[in-house]
């Protein structure tokens, strides 16, 4: 299958599309004008990615489309700013797999092999519900990150070192692919120098990034629960409501917020409360609701700051992750990565 000009706007990173801007032979400084359309799309791409962690617009214009790509790689780059980079080539990862699963399964094996995938389609006698099969390397390569006990390399059907997955799983893998890759291109560390029109663009993103951030982080949390990731001033809180120990104004709320930003829900929260001797359950379910943002001003409370606790006497038994961080969902965000690569 020959790859065409839709197919590289549809999916710039690959090396065709390189290829192709190449041929152009562009530079920078050509894309000076303040209306420039190339530019304008490449901010499109950044702006829907901190928004929305992907991208669902489309130019018309298939050059605009390819062209705005590495532009927008660009820029990112000179933001130096890691959320942005990391938020980017999330949403393009993002688009790239709601693009592939409607892909026929030539063209997501040529994309793969664009990856040196050593990918196979499954012959239709072999009987199985599935589609592909790829070399156990590729497949582990792309599901470190990927939590679920299906990806699991025994919970596979594996064959001669290759691994069985369908079609919406190769775009799944292919996505994680693609995402390290446009990661790998934004660190680089030398660029050049980008003309006024870009600039303000970049600097645009970067207060735009800095409005959004702690929304950000908090949409990246993983909404599974793991209290092994807790830090040891929320487990000594839930240990202590969980034994029916009074806790203090700030130590009540700074529970439950932490439980709420990593996805406990709302009456599993007031169940923990009924341990209270005090316990009322019409005032703890207004009250955890209201921070939930389920009420009132439909704001989500986030926990106090480290330091805040600190004076208030709530932080307990800090560990070597705790030297490292100066909040309770850094913690859990930090903890919860590194136990999730166990």
């Amino acid at each position: 299958m020959t790859l065409t000009k839709s197919d590289l706007a549809k999916y710039p990173f690959l090396k065709q599309a390189v290829k192709y801007v190449e041929n152009l032979k562009l530079n920078i400084r050509d894309l000076s004008d303040p209306d420039d359309p190339v530019v304008e799309r490449a901010e499109d791409r950044l702006q829907e990615a901190l928004l929305f962690a992907t991208i669902t617009k489309y130019s018309k214009k298939e050059d605009v489309e390819i062209l705005s790509f590495p532009v927008a790689v660009l820029m990112a780059s000179a933001t130096k700013d890691p959320l942005i980079k990391r938020r980017y080539a999330l949403a393009e990862a993002k688009r790239a797999y709601n693009l592939l699963k409607t892909e026929p399964k030539e063209k997501i094996m040529k994309i793969a092999e664009n990856f040196q995938w050593k990918i196979l389609q499954v012959n239709t006698s072999e009987k199985t519900p599935y589609q592909f099969k790829i070399h156990f390397t590729n497949y582990l390569k792309n599901t470190t990150s990927l939590r679920g006990k299906k990806w699991k390399l025994v919970n596979r059907l594996l064959n001669n070192g290759n691994v069985y997955i369908t079609k919406n799983e190769a775009a799944r893998l292919l996505a994680e692919e693609i995402k390290r890759h446009i990661e790998g291109k934004m660190e680089t560390k030398e660029f050049p120098e980008l003309p006024e029109n870009i600039m303000k663009k970049v600097e645009f993103i970067k207060t735009l990034a800095i409005s959004k951030r702690e929304k950000i982080k908090l949409e990246e949390i993983p909404k599974t629960v793991v209290m092994e990731a807790f830090p040891p001033c929320i487990k000594s809180l839930y240990e202590k409501l969980s034994l029916g120990s009074h806790l203090s104004h700030i130590g009540r709320f700074t529970l439950t917020s932490f439980l709420v930003n990593v996805g406990m829900p709302t009456e599993a929260i007031v169940d923990l409360f009924r341990n209270l001797s005090d316990f009322n359950e019409r005032l703890t379910r207004y009250q955890v609701e209201h921070i939930a943002g389920e009420r009132g001003s439909r704001t989500r409370y986030i926990p106090p700051k480290c330091e805040t606790l600190k004076t208030h006497g709530v932080c307990t038994s800090p560990d070597e992750i705790c030297s490292k961080i100066n909040h309770p969902m850094a913690y859990y965000r930090k903890a919860y990565a590194s136990k999730s690569r166990i």
